[in-house]
């Protein structure tokens, strides 16, 4: 839709401008605040104790949850973040009911009490956490491949989305959020190595069935949201949750991803 002109002949911003521009300052607040949020986890710690970790999350969770849904609103409109919203929150929901009634595709475990509300004993936390990182794997994954399509595009995407959970599983784990069992010998800092294929699979088939459409236009604002999660998940583990070992694998697994993003921007200005 093209600028108009009201009958004093001045020209006006189009109503697909002003919609943008309501998008792009809500994404700003809404970076702002879930990073405070973020800070306000170990600090709530520190001033309340352990019994504030629950809630601290979940604030934190719906907080990045928010600015990614506004985000993906900007780039694509309010109905179709919706969608995939509620697709990646469904599709979520339901591979976790599996994992933790079947065993597959993650391994044998169950969800403590810790985190509630629950639905069919699995947190609400748990769809809303796969929302607030799917889509921004999906920009990352598409700065690197070129385009949101395509084998290599889908394994990009579930790559960068399971070295995030080099992070969660140890320190969600740790907090006692859930529990593992039947842990083989060979482990991941007591975490079976089947979770993490799981991961993979799940990832890849969540961006196979969703189809997203293309996040160049917010690529920046995307990828800030995965340099912060690394940044504050390496600190946060190895600083404060007394978890280095996973610190240390989080920081080289995501930060691959960072790198190659960075080798990826450099080559494109050379190119230029």
């Amino acid at each position: 839709m093209q600028d108009y002109l009201n009958f004093s002949g001045e020209k006006r911003p189009s109503l697909d401008s002003l919609n943008q521009t309501g998008w792009r300052k809500s994404s700003i607040l809404g970076l702002i605040v879930w990073f405070l949020t973020m800070t306000a986890v170990p600090i709530a710690i520190w001033v309340v104790g352990e019994r504030s970790v629950s809630t601290t999350m979940f604030l934190a969770t719906v907080a990045q949850a928010t600015l990614i849904f506004i985000l993906l609103g900007q780039a694509w409109g309010g109905p179709r973040a919706l969608l995939t919203a509620v697709g990646v929150a469904f599709l979520g929901w339901l591979v976790e009911y599996i994992g933790s009634n079947t065993g597959l595709p993650f391994g044998t475990y169950q969800y403590t009490e810790k985190l509630q509300p629950q639905i069919a004993h699995v947190p609400v936390l748990v769809p809303l956490a796969w929302f607030m990182m799917l889509p921004v794997c999906w920009a990352v994954a598409e700065k690197l491949v070129g385009r949101p399509s395509g084998w290599r595009f889908m394994a990009a995407a579930a790559a960068a989305m399971t070295a995030w959970d080099l992070f969660l599983d140890p320190q969600m784990v740790n907090w006692q959020f859930w529990l593992w069992m039947d842990v083989p010998s060979i482990n991941y800092f007591g975490i079976p190595f089947l979770n993490y294929a799981g991961w993979f699979v799940s990832s890849w088939i969540m961006t196979v069935t969703l189809r997203p459409p293309s996040l160049r236009a917010i690529f920046v604002p995307m990828m800030t949201v995965y340099v912060i999660v690394w940044l504050m998940q390496s600190g946060g583990l190895l600083l404060f949750w007394g978890l280095p070992g996973p610190a240390v694998v989080g920081f080289l697994g995501m930060g691959c991803f960072v790198w190659a993003v960075n080798r990826e921007k450099r080559e494109e200005r050379i190119s230029k």
